[in-house]
């Protein structure tokens, strides 16, 4: 275990409470070992060093090395910034019986029940009238979604049910609300006129910090580990290999996995093939570049729940501190094929770290990742990774403190082999 990563990675996540939050800091961390930004509009560079190019809530990162030509082959470090929560709706300001409230929808798989009675930030961005945006944080207790009281519902622990239009809503004070409440609040909290924001994106942010805990310490008890613990170790590791010779290491934190992709600056939009084909050379040089290259897709993966073993399958079941695990499924939900798990088994070798094995039990569908989405987009092989985690989707999970640093180390040795 590492304690300065793992103090990093709680840096990380709590400097991180919305995607946009999450691609500036990255930013820093890039500017500071070197990078330097890529426009999208703007004349694309193909001299040796290491870049980055931001939309909106997705990151983009390379560094091309002296000897890089035309067809050079491609390591990807693939990751999300965002993670499920609770969405601002735009028309927010409401109330009942003397609480002022805020409206909010459901964003991806959220347990909803995991984010009752917390104390509760906001983070997002505010768009002006003048095409710019503002990034807003709130990370002092304003928002509570209150439960209700066992007194008045005796059955509840016999199945709590939940109405995400009725029984979401955060409570913010007393009084009556008003509409441009909200933004009034929020146009403050920055020092800008309410008059000219024109727009938001705002989500809800649990305000209890990351912690270790476990007699030894031995695990991380955190908000949005889910995703930005992979986010974390692909910046780390592409910082860590920029001068590599032979290959172009690349990452990239999409936003927008959690409800499918399917955007302008998700995995399944043209962004990623865009600048892709840029770094292979030109659309000629890509189908060798793309033929030699190789994405790893980086999320989450379930922990063995001790409550819940019937849910898991008895032959691959993920631990805490056992490494990052490789992810398969039949149906290709993920996107691992066997040269692909040979090439991860290759860079886990090579870094001195363990892995593990996921496959989900046969009666309870997985999930998926960005990984499928990428291997059909691209047609570059695919694997899928990630380190286990219990509680995924809560507003708060837990991880092992060693796999953060397991998944850094293998992911350095994936993104530097020219295998």
């Amino acid at each position: 275990m590492n304690p300065d990563l793992i103090a990093d990675l709680a840096s990380f996540v709590t400097a991180s409470p919305s995607p946009y939050h999450a691609v500036a800091e990255g930013v820093r961390r890039l500017r500071a070992a070197g990078f330097v930004e890529q426009p999208e509009v703007g004349p694309w560079e193909r001299g040796p060093g290491g870049r980055y190019l931001v939309r909106d809530g997705t990151l983009l990162a390379w560094s091309v090395p002296a000897g890089a030509v035309p067809g050079t082959p491609l390591r990807v470090f693939a990751a999300h910034t965002d993670s499920p929560t609770l969405k601002v709706k735009p028309r927010p300001d409401g109330g009942a019986a003397g609480w002022r409230q805020v409206g909010v929808e459901v964003y991806g798989g959220a347990l909803w029940n995991s984010w009752l009675d917390r104390d509760l930030g906001l983070a997002g961005r505010l768009a002006l009238y003048d095409g710019s945006a503002v990034l807003v944080t709130v990370d002092r207790p304003l928002l509570r979604v209150p439960q209700l009281a066992i007194h008045l519902d005796r059955t509840v622990n016999q199945g709590l049910t939940l109405d995400a239009q009725q029984h979401l809503l955060p409570v913010w004070g007393l009084g009556t609300a008003y509409d441009g409440e909200l933004v009034e609040f929020l146009a403050a909290e920055v020092g800008i006129p309410a008059a000219e924001v024109a727009a938001h994106d705002l989500v809800v942010g649990d305000l209890t910090p990351p912690a270790r805990l476990g007699a030894a310490e031995e695990l991380l008890a955190s908000p949005r580990l889910d995703n930005l613990a992979s986010v974390h170790a692909g910046l780390g590791a592409l910082i860590d290999t920029s001068g590599t010779d032979g290959v172009i290491p690349v990452f990239v934190g999409f936003d927008h996995e959690e409800i499918g992709s399917a955007t302008a600056s998700g995995a399944a939009g043209p962004l990623l093939e865009t600048v892709l084909t840029h770094l292979a050379g030109g659309y000629e040089a890509r189908v060798a570049a793309f033929a030699r290259s190789r994405c790893l897709s980086v999320d989450v993966t379930h922990a063995a729940h001790p409550n819940y073993l019937g849910h898991h399958d008895p032959a691959h079941r993920s631990v805490p501190n056992g490494g990052p695990a490789l992810k398969v499924n039949a149906n290709q939900r993920y996107a691992t094929d066997a040269p692909g798990a040979a090439a991860w088994a290759r860079a886990c070798r090579n870094a001195g770290v363990p892995s593990q094995l996921f496959v989900s039990k046969n009666t309870i569908p997985c999930g998926s990742t960005v990984g499928p989405i990428m291997a059909t987009r691209l047609g570059i092989r695919t694997v899928d990774v990630g380190i286990p985690v219990l509680s995924m989707h809560s507003a708060r999970e837990l991880c092992g403190v060693d796999d953060p640093a397991y998944l850094g180390a293998a992911a350095r040795a994936f993104l530097t082999d020219p295998g």
